[in-house]
C-alpha cells in the first residue's frame, strides 16, 4: 500500500492558486518600488556579511574597487560598486553616475521558472556585457563564496540547536526541490 506524502496538500494548493491567477501573472506582476529598494538593501547587507567572513574574496574585490556591476531582470535593476574595503555598496542606477563596468542580464522572464532553476541547483541563463576580467572575478565569487548559516545561528543559540535547525531547514529545502522536480516531470509531456 502506497503512502501519501504529508505535503500533498501543498501541490493541490499550488494548482488551485495557479488556476486563479491570470495567465500572464508572472510577467505582469511588478512589485512596489519601496519593496524593491528594501530587498536590494537587504541583499547588500547579506553580501557584505558573507564577504566579511571571506578574506580571500575581499582581497580580490579590493583590486576591483570603484568598479560597478549591474544585474538586470525584467524591468528590475540592481547596481552595486566594490569598495576599497572589498565590500559591496548599493548604487542607485538613476543617479546619473558612471555606467556599470559589467552588466548581467538574466534571460528568464518568469519568476516561477527562475525559482525552479535555482531550486534545482542550476545557474540561470545570463547574458554578460562589459569587462571580461570583472566578469571572471564575479564568477569566482559565485563559485567559491558560500554563506554558512549554521555558524551565524550557532552564535545566537549554540552549536547543537543550530545544527539541528539548519539540518531541518536543509530537509525542507530538499523536499521543496523534490516537489518542484516532480511537478516539472508531471508537466512535461
Amino acid at each position: 500500500m502506497a503512502t501519501q506524502s504529508p505535503f500533498s496538500w501543498l501541490a493541490d494548493a499550488a494548482d488551485t492558486l495557479r488556476a486563479q491567477l491570470p495567465a500572464d501573472f508572472p510577467q505582469s506582476f511588478t512589485p512596489p518600488a519601496w519593496a524593491v529598494a528594501e530587498v536590494q538593501q537587504r541583499v547588500v547587507l547579506l553580501l557584505n556579511h558573507v564577504l566579511m567572513q571571506e578574506p580571500a574574496a575581499r582581497d580580490r574585490l579590493q583590486r576591483q574597487r570603484g568598479r560597478q556591476v549591474q544585474v538586470c531582470w525584467r524591468d528590475q535593476v540592481f547596481q552595486c560598486a566594490f569598495t576599497p574595503a572589498g565590500l559591496v555598496e548599493f548604487i542607485t542606477p538613476d543617479a546619473g553616475g558612471k555606467a556599470a563596468d559589467l552588466v548581467l542580464r538574466v534571460n528568464e522572464p518568469s519568476p516561477f521558472e527562475l525559482a525552479k532553476t535555482v531550486l534545482q541547483g542550476e545557474k540561470p541563463a545570463i547574458r554578460i556585457e562589459g569587462d571580461v576580467q570583472l566578469a571572471a572575478e564575479v564568477n569566482w565569487l559565485i563559485d567559491h563564496v558560500r554563506w554558512d548559516p549554521e555558524e551565524d545561528v550557532a552564535r545566537l543559540i549554540g552549536d547543537a540547536p543550530a545544527h539541528t535547525l539548519v539540518q531541518t531547514a536543509k530537509r525542507i529545502v530538499d523536499a521543496l526541490r523534490s516537489f518542484v522536480q516532480q511537478q516539472t516531470a508531471k508537466a512535461a509531456p
